[in-house]
């Protein structure tokens, strides 16, 4: 399974003026591809504490780093300068980028949504990446996101902004992706318990779970007080649907023998959405 973790830059994100939905975003598309999240740090727009946690990632061996955040055109948006620290590598005018930070101002002027669609210095800056890197195309916004590999561990750069973070995502890295994750599958079934107790529950849990090791299980109680409810997360990866589909079936026939006799049902619920 392909080790992953995801590094969220960004003031605003510590202070508390901007909530990280990306995070949760790129934990569940990466979970549903297979991948293993192992780590997310949240950390400001300081070029040494990006670099350090870069660096940290390649120390521990991880496989796939994303980042999001600080590749726009201003001066605290630190990310790629950050990066070809860690990386020891120069940044330089990468002639794709600057072609596709020009085609976008260019329509953005046509619209009207600019004064001028000239390359400024500001601008241009967004196409400075680090030597060896590859920028994926932006289709919402103007900063193009960064494909680069170091040894073993691919890094990929992404905006802030969600539309232009998941545009990115969903629409030109999906082939670079694919070099990495390969061809893995994920399922998940999440059930309602007739038991209030978690302390009763855990123990038959366990037992069940022990029996199941590729197969993830966690209760957590949605409501407390006097209406308690209980709710069991299954969930697997695979190399195929078909075998994490199995995996689930397998595991929940047996925790439905291991329950029973206790008096405990499991009521199945709608998974919950992307948000």
């Amino acid at each position: 399974m392909v080790s992953v973790e995801i590094l969220a830059i960004g003031n605003e994100l510590l202070i508390g003026d901007v909530l990280d939905t990306n995070t949760h975003w790129l934990c569940r598309r990466l979970t549903g591809m297979g991948a293993f999240v192992r780590r997310a740090v949240l950390v400001r727009d300081d070029e040494d504490a990006i670099a350090a946690e870069v660096e940290g990632a390649l120390g521990r061996g991880t496989q796939l780093l994303i980042t999001s955040g600080g590749l726009g055109p201003t001066d605290d948006d630190r990310t790629l300068s950050a990066i070809a620290k860690a990386l020891r590598r120069p940044l330089e005018l990468n002639e794709q980028a600057l072609v596709m930070v020009g085609q976008r101002y260019r329509e953005l002027h046509e619209q009207g949504f600019v004064d001028t669609p000239e390359v400024t210095p500001s601008r241009r800056k967004m196409a400075m990446l680090p030597k060896g890197a590859t920028p994926l195309f932006n289709p919402v916004g103007t900063a193009p996101g960064v494909w680069l590999t170091e040894g073993e561990t691919a890094i990929v750069c992404l905006p802030g902004v969600p539309a232009e973070l998941k545009g990115i995502f969903e629409h030109s890295l999906p082939p670079y992706l694919e070099r990495v994750l390969g061809k893995g599958a994920y399922a998940e079934q999440t059930f309602e318990v007739t038991c209030r107790d978690e302390s009763v529950l855990a123990p038959l849990l366990k037992t069940v779970a022990d029996r199941h090791p590729e197969v993830y299980l966690k209760s957590k109680a949605r409501v407390f007080g006097a209406e308690v409810r209980i709710n069991l997360l299954v969930a697997t990866t695979a190399t195929d649907k078909a075998t994490a589909e199995a995996r689930l079936r397998a595991i929940v026939d047996d925790l439905i023998v291991a329950l029973e006799p206790h008096g405990i049902v499991l009521i199945p619920q709608a998974s919950e959405g992307e948000g």
